[in-house]
């Protein structure tokens, strides 16, 4: 499949995946109460948090496992298997944890304790469903990719609007949705799995495990440090300026999600043909792609741009007065997208190369450097201040991977 076809069906798949949650919030926003969203949010919050720890980042072991020449299918069942073992004690371990402190996680969050056990579910279900995703992408086999991806979603939307309107659950609907929805998508997930002889559980292989393991953990600090960049600014912002408005910065960060879901697929799309160049190392082939990144770069800067201007009016319109606020912020979040984008152009030499240590250095120290700013600037400018730290974080994350990519693999920048 091409570059521009497989693009394109998963910008269709992606911008499908998106439009369902879009339809969603202002439905939502308009059942739900603001302090009701930040309660939503927050659940979000701890489920990005949580899904570092969960398999510990295997899928992408599994996915770079395919690129490693010439691998007998049974090699890649095996470990695709041993990946899973590793999710199971993996997620024994995250729930006696969150059972354990399920009491102080619940106040510091202010959200149910059932919420907090019914993360660990979402985060355990997705990765299964994460690994037969990975494993159609790595195959450029994206209509199926995107079949998966739409009708989870589809299922997502279809009980959330049971839940919370038909039922009147309020913010639990939204919850049990989701729960209800990761399982169901999980079993669909492991069956075409297997059918498809692509997962080998009941063989043991400490090699592999070991393998997995090796690129996976060096991860954690890197998905520790993504989580400080996109997401923890909902934890200071409900601590300092409580759960209203962090429903509100909530509602724009969903609305600037939809660039990363553009990038996001731009990028899957991505990664297969780009991969398999640097395999190639033809200067000519690599020429090419460099002009290619730059050309990107500029679009994905001016089109941020609008979002200035076209941000504040789509807030009111689709979330409603309520969540009006949100418009102050929208253009930075989205500039801040557009340097995510980038990010990912630069990031996949690094994941070619398995230099993932250093990237877990470099997003550990950005996240931290957008901790600090966190609580510089929602001091001094409230919700606006954690947009700016979210946006100069985004741009130091973007400079250093850069940096870093120039080291792993010898590109004519």
């Amino acid at each position: 499949m091409s570059l521009l076809k497989g693009a394109s069906v998963y910008l269709v798949s992606n911008i499908l995946n998106a439009v369902i949650p879009f339809l969603l919030l202002p439905v939502l926003t308009r059942y739900l109460s603001p302090a009701e969203y930040g309660q939503i949010a927050m659940f979000q919050t701890l489920l990005a948090g949580i899904g570092t720890f969960i398999g510990l980042n295997t899928v992408g072991a599994a996915n770079r496992k395919f690129y490693d020449g010439d691998i007998d299918e049974t090699v890649l069942r095996q470990f695709n298997g041993s990946c899973v073992h590793i999710l199971i004690v993996s997620s024994l371990i995250a729930f006696i944890g969150i059972f354990l402190f399920q009491n102080q996680l619940s106040e510091f969050l202010a959200i149910p304790t059932s919420w907090i056990l019914a993360s660990v579910v979402i985060s355990a279900f997705g990765f299964i469903t994460s690994m037969r995703l990975g494993q159609w992408q790595i195959r450029c086999q994206a209509k199926w990719f995107g079949f998966l991806q739409v009708s989870s979603s589809l299922v997502n939307m279809l009980l959330s609007l049971l839940f919370v309107i038909v039922l009147t659950q309020g913010a639990q609907g939204r919850i049990d949705a989701q729960v209800i929805t990761g399982v169901f998508a999980a079993i669909v997930a492991c069956v075409l799995l297997y059918k498809d002889k692509l997962l080998q559980v009941f063989v043991l292989k400490p090699l592999y495990i070991k393998e997995a393991l090796f690129f996976g953990v060096p991860l954690i600090p890197h998905h520790i440090g993504f989580f400080l960049i996109s997401a923890v600014d909902r934890f200071v912002i409900n601590q300092k300026l409580g759960l209203n408005d962090a429903g509100i910065y909530m509602v724009a960060v969903q609305l600037s999600s939809a660039m990363a879901i553009i990038f996001d697929a731009i990028n899957k799309s991505y990664v297969p043909w780009l991969f398999e160049r640097l395999k190639r190392d033809k200067y000519e082939e690599k020429k090419q792609i460099v002009k290619y990144t730059y050309l990107y770069f500029i679009i994905v800067l001016l089109v941020s741009g609008f979002a200035f201007l076209v941000g504040p009016i789509f807030i009111t319109l689709i979330a409603g007065d309520k969540y009006s606020d949100a418009g102050q912020v929208i253009g930075l979040l989205c500039l801040g997208q557009a340097f995510g984008g980038m990010y990912l152009m630069v990031t996949n030499y690094i994941f070619f190369a398995k230099k993932t240590a250093s990237l877990a250095l470099v997003t550990i120290i950005t996240g931290v450097c957008n901790l600090c700013l966190l609580f510089v600037f929602i001091d001094q400018f409230g919700l606006a201040g954690a947009a700016i730290s979210f946006c100069l974080s985004k741009i130091i994350q973007f400079l250093m991977t850069w940096k870093l990519s120039k080291k792993c693999v010898n590109m004519p920048w």
